[in-house]
Parts: C-alpha cells; structure tokens; sequence
C-alpha cells in the first residue's frame, strides 16, 4: 500500500471543502506542502480540481476525521485503498537503441546474417532494434549502403549483451539443429574383425585333372605302338 492516497491534490481539496481538519494535517496525509495546501484553501492553487472523497475509496473512515478535527496533532492514518489499480504492463517492442550507435545497425545485421543465419528476423530484431524491412535490405544487398557495410559484432558495438546473444543462437539451434557431420571412417566392429572365413576344399577330382590324365595316357600308348613298330 502506498503512503500516500490516490489523487493527493483532488484528496486535499476535498479535506480543506469539508473538514476542520489543519492544513499540517492534510498536508502530512497527501504528502504535501503546508503551504500548498494553505494557497489551495486560499483558492490560489488547484482551480477547476473537483474534490474526491476519500471515505468513498476506503482510504479515510468518519471516525478517522473526528479524531483529527479534535486533536491538530493527531496525524490521519491511511487506510487500505478499495481501488486497485492494475500494473502497468510491459511494453513489448523493439529495442531502443541510442541514436548514435543507429547507423551502426546494418553493420551489426550483415555480421549476424553471415555469422548465424539459423537466427529468425524476429531474433535479430529483439537483439538489434531494428525492422524487417532493414534486416531484408541488408540480406538482399539492397540496402542504399550495402557496398560500404562492414560486418561488425553487435556485442562489440554495444547493441546487445553476449548473454542475449548467446540465447537467441542457442534457441535457433534448438529449432533448426545442424545435421552431424561426417566424422570419418570407423574401426569394423570385433564380430567382423575375429569372423573366420570358409576353408577352400578341393574336389577329388576336377574336370580339367581328368582331361590332363586322359592326354599323358594316350600320348604313352603312341609312344610305346612306335617301340613295338621299331623293334
């Protein structure tokens, strides 16, 4: 709860219109100036502010007031407020990024667009603060000063923190993972190393063997017809 109520000047208007309440008392509860709070009861001060009641929001009881208004130092305790006030939410957008490191945005899009091109536009927007129109311009070497953009590292420029960066690559990874390399030839395993290969058993007798034999044969028989003839 804070220590002041809501709308402190509107508050005091209405305490000044309708209380006997001093001007040091409704200045320490809406925390502000005596003296302003004397120029408002002066009318010099908080003209055209339409008063709000405080006993209406829960911020202040009747019996609160009475006991101010019968003791000038007794100081009014606030009460818890019966409006509550949503939290500001977060403004989602990108990145501001000072205006003098602005023209050094392409050059750190050209760095990331070579050097992790796994990263979405939108990732590269959330770590530079740009558009995708600019991110598509630098990438297509359209961009009106595409041919003197040197890649340069947004980390080093300052346009982002390594941890973000680290993140946003790591992230991408996990999307769109790289395929394994090929790592080279492998050792076979032992079952194909230790296998034993089929002994080679030779028939009794091959066809070529028989034909060898019949061809010594009838060369002896001529041989030993032109003995007998000789003789």
């Amino acid at each position: 709860m804070s220590n002041a109520p809501l709308m402190p000047k509107a508050t005091a208007v209405w305490l000044v219109d309708n209380t006997a309440l001093t001007f040091d008392q409704v200045a320490d509860f809406t925390k502000m100036h005596p003296l302003e709070v004397r120029a408002i009861a002066d009318g010099d001060a908080a003209q055209g502010i339409k008063g709000m009641d405080p006993i209406s929001t829960g911020q202040l009881t009747r019996d609160e007031i009475e006991k101010g208004e019968k003791d000038p130092n007794y100081r009014l305790k606030l009460g818890e407020s019966k409006v509550v006030l949503p939290p500001a939410a977060k403004k989602k957008g990108p990145r501001y990024t000072p205006v003098s490191r602005r023209h050094e945005r392409p050059s750190a899009i050209l760095w990331l667009v070579r050097n992790h091109p796994e990263l979405k536009d939108a990732q590269i927007m959330r770590l530079v603060g740009t558009t995708k129109t600019t991110i598509a311009s630098v990438r297509d070497r359209t961009h009106w000063n595409a041919s003197t953009l040197t890649p340069m590292d947004p980390v080093t420029l300052g346009l982002c923190s390594q941890i973000e960066l680290d993140f946003e690559v790591q992230r991408a990874a996990k999307e769109k993972p790289v395929p394994a390399a090929y790592g080279g030839a492998t050792l076979l395993p032992a079952s194909e190393t230790t296998k034993k290969e089929p002994e080679f058993e030779p028939s009794e007798k091959t066809e070529d063997d028989l034909n060898v034999d019949a061809v010594f044969a009838k060369l002896k028989n001529i041989g030993g017809k032109k003995q007998d003839e000789e003789e």
